[in-house]
């Protein structure tokens, strides 16, 4: 058997101290959950919700499926999600607790109480008013991680203006694009950003997005000055952030909406067609987040927090904006990358801000990885790491190797990895270990969150057994899902609720397999990540996984192209430990790679072409671009906009087989 193969059948149970402390106190409490849910549905989440959440008006109905797939939650409940964040904090006797630290990528720190953050909350969404931006107007937001960007947020929320964060890294056509279809009568941008200790422009870009046309709406554009270069002011548009903050009152009387009221829209990449406005409520979300930081998080009261995502992802929403500040948690907010000054950023801040809850992306774990092998300086456990006591993975599968270096070397082997599978369009957690609670399979996310109803499918919607790979589905409606796609409610019922399901399924669009004996979830990718090999269904993740087990591998991403032979043929891109290879040596590799692969899955999953390069193509957020991988893969020429690559030259480098 494999190393992998011996890694995937390892179980890592719960140490009687966390099921012991945990919210979730073992398999026994997390069933229990799971039965009340199943029992009474609507029941479960009605208590939760007024358990949760603070509301100026009760609701009476929890589930209305009158207008199925538009459900609706808690419909004639009235709350705000900034007055349950911030306010009941305060009232609750936090107002000089942290909420916020935020380290620059300087390094500098600024401490943020929560009595503070409601007083810059305050004056800003009061200077929203002043600006004349309601209750159901849409901003939106283009700004770096910072203070700035969270009180953006919590602003808008209060004054029941529904906002959509356009990340810091999109171009000025994609930013154009969303607010054109959002309709926003207000952008807040920043001068410029600061990544990697270098000064990166905002507001020209902003400047580009509004004259490219279609942005007519827009009345007011705020401008946050963060780098300090020279930054052309249009007036009677343009405003400095702190001059329309400057003579605002601290407090500000919370707009009540009805549960659910758009709290925010989240466009995906749009890499095909138009963009899709992502809409999610107020009441539904709320609850979920704050559930997702109870239970997954098992989130305690002295819990320092540390998302790495930005907030222009969902992540940095539901782990950063709204679910740590709900509860009264003290959170890391990061500006910077996590190889500046150098690869040991992320363990220094750990060490230095004593972060007991950390939660980053399996990217980013793989490219420290591999910096640690090349630097031992950089290495976690060159860092004092004890205060450690969860650690999380999300945006993608984590493959079991990169697990298990998470485990040992940042863990110390005794914190548990909640493996998170959640999307966009469902706002926390749907699949995920409760820490206190599941034993742990590495690269299995495992079981279904309490409440959620997952299934695995055929084409027909029917559930295929245990050990057999499907559809991933969601099988009731649950209270923090998508509920439409703004302004194209046809293509959300096509995209979510699809006729071949008779449109009683959710479709999360991905694939996986539920094991034969635990029953535990593993994602194999998306549905279009499923390649047919010589009438060989086979997921790329478990071809990536594969790869990454080599002890030559850091990082690797696997495509399908057209092959007139076997249908489709397997392309491998692969980022080793160790320098690019040439000539000969590649040849050697690209041969001891395809075997590694025969022997780990099958012949048929050799990969038929492996390139190297020394990164993969990449967002700012660390994620991997695979579409452009898939161009690469068929020799088809690059036309789009790269401007969101954190690495557009690595295209070039990755253009060219070796094989």
């Amino acid at each position: 058997m494999s190393n992998e193969q011996q890694t995937q059948t390892r179980i890592y149970k719960p140490s009687e101290e966390m099921v012991k402390n945990a919210a979730v106190s073992g398999m026994e409490a997390y069933l229990a959950l799971c039965k009340e849910a199943e029992d009474d549905y609507e029941g479960f989440w009605a208590r939760n919700a007024r358990e949760l959440i603070e509301w100026k008006k009760p609701f009476t109905q929890v589930l209305d499926e009158s207008n199925a797939p538009f459900f609706k939650w808690f419909a004639d409940g009235q709350l705000n999600v900034s007055y349950n964040c911030l306010d009941r904090n305060v009232n609750n006797g936090l107002g000089d607790k942290v909420a916020i630290i935020f380290e620059a990528d300087n390094g500098e720190v600024t401490r943020v109480t929560y009595k503070d953050l409601l007083a810059r909350v305050s004056r800003f969404a009061n200077a929203l008013r002043g600006m004349g931006v309601k209750k159901g107007d849409r901003v939106v937001i283009y700004l770096p991680m910072s203070i700035e960007g969270v009180v953006a947020m919590q602003a808008c929320a209060r004054i029941g203006a529904t906002h959509s964060i356009v990340f810091g890294g999109f171009s000025a056509q994609a930013l154009r694009d969303r607010i054109n279809d959002a309709g926003a009568v207000a952008l807040i941008t920043s001068d410029g950003q600061h990544r990697g200790g270098k000064a990166l422009p905002l507001k020209p870009i902003a400047d580009e997005a509004l004259s490219l046309g279609g942005c007519e709406s827009i009345r007011n554009v705020i401008v946050v000055k963060r780098t300090g270069a020279q930054t052309a002011m249009e007036a009677g548009r343009d405003q400095w952030f702190h001059d329309v903050c400057a003579n605002q009152s601290d407090t500000c009387e919370p707009e009540w909406v009805d549960a659910e009221h758009p709290l925010f829209l989240l466009y995906t990449s749009g890499s095909t067609g138009k963009p899709k406005g992502v809409q999610h409520s107020t009441g539904g979300y709320l609850l979920h987040a704050i559930m997702s930081m109870k239970y997954t998080f098992d989130i305690k009261p002295d819990d320092v927090f540390w998302c790495t995502a930005d907030i222009g992802w969902v992540t940095g929403h539901t782990f950063i904006t709204y679910g740590p500040l709900a509860c009264g948690t003290t959170e890391i907010v990061f500006e910077g990358v996590p190889t500046y000054p150098d690869a040991g950023r992320f363990w220094k801040m750990i060490q230095d801000h004593k972060v007991t809850v950390f939660y980053t992306a399996p990217t980013a774990i793989r490219s420290l990885i591999k910096a640690a092998d090349n630097n031992p300086d950089v290495h976690p456990k060159k860092y004092d790491l004890s205060s450690l006591r969860i650690l999380g993975s999300v945006g993608e599968p984590i493959n079991p190797a990169a697990w298990e270096w998470y485990h040992e070397n940042v863990g110390g082997g005794r914190c548990p990895i909640v493996d998170t599978f959640w999307q966009t369009e469902t706002g926390a957690h749907m699949i995920t270990p409760m820490p206190g609670a599941t034993p742990l399979v590495p690269g299995s996310c495992t079981l279904p969150f309490p409440g959620i109803q997952c299934a695995v499918v055929d084409e027909t919607g029917t559930e295929v057994p245990n050990g057999q790979g499907g559809i991933l589905v969601v099988k009731r409606p649950w209270p923090s899902m998508i509920r439409t796609i703004w302004g194209d409610p046809e293509r959300f019922k096509k995209s979510y609720y699809p006729d071949d399901f008779k449109g009683k399924l959710y479709l999360a669009g991905d694939g996986a397999i539920r094991d034969k004996d635990t029953g535990y979830f593993t994602i194999t990718g998306r549905i279009d990540d499923v390649l047919n090999v010589s009438g060989h269904r086979m997921g790329t993740m478990e071809i990536e996984s594969a790869l990454v087990a080599h002890e030559k591998v850091a990082e690797a991403a696997v495509v399908g192209r057209p092959d007139d032979l076997t249908g489709e043929a397997i392309v491998a891109f692969v980022v080793l430990k160790g320098a690019r290879p040439s000539g000969e040596e590649a040849k050697a590799i690209i041969k001891e790679l395809q075997n590694w692969v025969g022997h780990e899955i099958g012949p048929i999953a050799k990969p038929k072409d492996i390139r190297f390069g020394e990164n993969l193509p990449k967002t700012r957020s660390g994620k991997i671009m695979r579409r452009l991988l898939r161009q690469l893969a068929k020799g088809e020429e690059i036309t789009q906009d790269t401007s969101t690559l954190e690495n557009p030259a690595i295209l070039d480098q990755l253009g060219q087989p070796l094989s």
